[in-house]
């Protein structure tokens, strides 16, 4: 299924906001009349320079891997999304505005029954603290969390990281655009859009004092974190503080990987949030 847009309100604002749908037939599966309960739903929440088209065909691989359903979409300023207004410069608690009131307002212009059939929130990397900060803000709205190389708190590393990234997207030379830039041109309508929101709030030294720890422990439903080892934007010092602070929440600590586990070691990944939701699940699964 190709993407499709909707619109959302959030306060004053209006957003126009990319989605696609996986298996989404899988919705009307039980015949009439019966209880049959619905597959999972998973939620894909993306990356700081993420969208709907890159996450590729990883999120198709995992929901056919166990028959889930699966629903991806762009935040405002992502993708084929509503972009970031030249001039805006996002605020600190600029995830927490996802987690709290974009996300929502998504879910329920779908029709999205979170009260009755809450979905499993899968998130990379900004994605993720996103997923855990809604988990957290929402927790009998959620059936659980797939954190993949989240952050719950800002790292020298992932400050020093960022700063590269920033020097790769202004390499331009008098014949040719920066690689990064013309990559991200073919994921987003406006690529400075995403590049420069996300990257001049990570950069900003008020959001060094960024940290959703605090939080943690309103989580109630199952967890499960992966990092990988040689992530070049945060270290086991996130993963290690979430375990700290949710009891029930598993880490999977991954070698010869680096901040996208979901492509160094996909088929491993998928192996262990299709075992990890059929223990936490009362679904059946369908095949």
């Amino acid at each position: 299924m190709t993407a499709s847009l909707t619109r959302i309100a959030v306060g004053a604002r209006e957003y126009s906001l990319e989605y696609e749908w996986i298996s989404h037939e899988r919705s009307a599966i039980a015949p009439e009349g019966t209880a049959s309960p619905l597959p999972p739903l998973l939620v894909f929440l993306h990356e700081g320079l993420g969208s709907v088209a890159m996450w590729r065909d990883w999120p198709r691989q995992l929901c056919e891997a166990s028959g889930f359903r699966g629903l991806i979409y762009s935040r405002p300023g992502y993708g084929r999304s509503t972009p970031r207004p030249h001039a805006e410069k996002w605020p600190v608690d600029f995830m927490h505005t996802q987690a709290r009131d974009v996300l929502p307002a998504l879910l329920q212009a779908l029709g999205v029954d979170t009260a009755g059939d809450p979905p499993w929130l899968v998130g990379h990397s900004d994605g993720a603290s996103i997923a855990l900060i809604h988990a957290a803000a929402f927790p009998s709205h959620v059936a659980g969390v797939i954190a993949l190389a989240p952050h719950v708190f800002v790292e020298d590393l992932s400050i020093e990281s960022i700063e590269r990234t920033r020097e790769t997207y202004l390499a331009t030379t008098d014949t040719q655009q920066a690689p990064l830039r013309v990559k991200l041109a073919r994921y987003h309508d406006e690529p400075d859009s995403a590049f420069w929101g996300w990257n001049d709030i990570w950069l900003d030294p008020a959001f060094r004092s960024w940290n959703i720890e605090a939080m943690l422990p309103a989580i109630t439903k199952p967890v499960l974190v992966v990092q990988g080892e040689d992530d070049e934007y945060g270290t086991m010092a996130q993963v290690d503080s979430i375990a700290k602070r949710v009891p029930q929440a598993e880490v999977l600590k991954l070698p010869a990987c680096g901040h996208s586990p979901q492509r160094d070691q996909a088929q491993q990944v998928i192996k262990a949030i299709v075992e990890f939701i059929a223990r936490h699940s009362q679904q059946r699964t369908y095949e």
